[in-house]
């Protein structure tokens, strides 16, 4: 029988980190079914790659591509790159479970990812799952279970510990979600209401994870002082429950500790040596992104949005927040107004984008903390900035660790920003591994990059189909260009497309073709195999 599609004479990088080599790949029924010397095999398509490189298609751990690819299941700012897995609900944010008495909240909780607002039609993964099918997205999905978004359905938004009551039903939630097929749960712990969870409450939910063998991933604190205690508290929290830790977008933002990645790595190096499982993983900037909300005093932020609004209305509570906002961000990292770039404001604040927040507040002819408590106040959750607090040698450091495995920390969007200018690292991540750390600077080698994009991501995900180009798994893609592949994404015009990716497979239908996207929308809700509690 013809197969469906045969790419020929290709270089394969089979995404276990071997040495390439040279075959032709055979596609038929969403899967790959044959690799090797195909030339007397016939297909309905033949496509002579003519030496380029085929790997599978790369497998973002870590992304929050949860709302947009239901606003738009193209997910264009992925799939050029090549990107054919976008592993959700990270930092605390998930989709799923919903409390149905608390949607206004829900919605602004996960308006801090960036995202238009969506009508909350679900209440469950299953739901999330039946709406996402609904309108598939040209990529898979495999979410995580977000701690905030449970914080919020069991306890709003409140600043406290949890009663024993509302403790047993978040872990119910967690148990439920994993139980339906999330592959495991994250935290976001400068995030609220993630980050009032306490370190004791963080390890009774990491237990349930731990039960089913899934994985915690955890957005960690933000530490200060001597040392790097935030990674030590990921750490021991999973040591002490036997849990699988994935450490989320590795770096260094306090300016003090700027140069001592090596540092931290060794830390996780101590634990893997201590019995612990552990990754982490990295995106290629020294810069990074988030709801300009995050960086307010969590007192501010208890209640929404709205409850921020009434407490800031009294002039001696403003007074408070603007004190101790001026003092630093996330417990005393001092605040260089020059280096955070407005990606994303509102009605009515359309010309900050791109600006400074010194050059906004000089504008407004206000200061830089009263600026960007007005703008908080004006549009809430969903103003996002980009802040240069990272270096590019830490950044390095942590991607060249055979620990490190690569993730974007961005979301699936279109090309078209209507203005806005979010960070490139949803745009450009993938190729620029392959073409600035690969290529040029020759960091990583060309199997090791693409392992720590594939084959490394599918086992900390427990995927055994995907992640490799071999016989039986799904046909989940990318035919790239080593000699021109290349991130275009730059920080004032982020919204490019890559250059170099040729060719992309989603369960075997082809979603990039000589480097323009197709309509196909072959994507699907992909699910951890069920773990039966110890």
């Amino acid at each position: 029988m013809a197969a469906d599609l045969i790419l020929r004479s290709a270089t394969v990088v089979d995404g276990t980190g071997s040495e390439p080599f040279t075959a032709d790949v055979a596609v038929s029924g969403g899967r790959i079914v044959e690799i090797g010397d195909l030339r007397g095999r016939s297909a309905a398509r033949v496509v002579d790659v003519d030496g380029r490189v085929i790997c599978p298609g790369f497998i973002d751990i870590h992304t929050h591509s949860d709302v947009s690819l239901l606003l738009d299941p193209a997910g264009e700012s992925k799939v050029r790159q090549g990107v054919t897995t976008e592993v959700t609900g990270n930092c605390g944010f998930s989709a799923f479970p919903l409390s149905e008495d608390r949607l206004d909240l829900h919605a602004d909780h996960l308006a801090r990812i960036g995202d238009d607002p969506v009508e909350l039609t679900w209440r469950t993964l299953d739901g999330y799952a039946s709406r996402l099918a609904g309108s598939p997205p040209a990529l898979n999905v495999a979410p995580l279970v977000g701690h905030g978004t449970i914080r919020v359905a069991v306890m709003g938004v409140e600043q406290r510990r949890p009663t024993p009551d509302e403790l047993d039903e978040m872990r119910r939630l967690v148990a439920q979600s994993l139980d339906d097929g999330a592959f495991g749960l994250s935290t976001g712990l400068t995030h609220i209401p993630s980050g009032y969870g306490d370190t004791d409450e963080v390890r009774e939910l990491v237990r349930v994870v731990a039960s089913r063998g899934a994985l915690y991933s955890t957005h960690c604190r933000e530490s200060h002082g001597r040392g790097f205690p935030a990674i030590e508290e990921a750490i021991a929290t999973c040591a002490d429950v036997g849990a699988r830790l994935q450490f989320s977008h590795a770096a260094i933002n306090e300016p003090g500790k700027w140069g001592r990645a090596s540092e931290a790595v060794a830390l996780f190096e101590q634990a893997e040596a201590a019995g612990l499982d552990v990754r982490f993983d990295v995106y290629p900037y020294d810069a990074s992104s988030s709801s300009l909300t995050q960086y307010l005093p969590a007192w501010v932020q208890a209640g929404g949005t709205e409850e921020m609004r009434r407490l800031l209305s009294d002039p001696a509570v403003r007074e408070r927040a603007e004190r101790e906002l001026a003092a630093g961000w996330m417990g005393g990292i001092p605040w260089f107004w020059d280096r955070v770039v407005i990606s994303r404001s509102g009605p009515g604040r359309e010309d900050c984008v791109g600006l400074t927040i010194e050059q906004a507040a000089a504008r407004a002819r206000v200061d830089p903390v009263s600026f960007t408590l007005d703008l908080c106040l004006e549009h809430g959750n969903s103003v996002q900035v980009v802040l240069f607090y990272r270096t590019e040698a830490d950044m390095t450091t942590f991607l060249a660790h055979r620990l490190s495995l690569v993730g974007s920390d961005g979301s699936a969007v279109p090309l078209d920003q209507r203005g806005l200018k979010p960070h490139p690292r949803g745009f450009g991540t993938f190729p620029r591994i392959l073409g600035r750390y690969v290529r040029d600077q020759g960091l990583l080698t060309l199997a090791g990059a693409v392992h720590k994009m594939t084959g490394a991501v599918a086992d900390r995900l427990q995927v055994r189909d995907r992640g490799r180009v071999t016989v039986g798994a799904y046909a989940d893609l990318v035919v790239i260009d080593p000699a021109s592949i290349a991130d275009s994404a730059t920080f004032t015009e982020p919204a490019q497309p890559p250059v170099g990716v040729d060719y992309v497979l989603v369960n075997g239908d082809v979603c990039v073709d000589e480097g323009v996207q197709t309509a196909a929308r072959p994507g699907r809700l992909l699910r951890r195999e069920r773990h039966v509690p110890a």
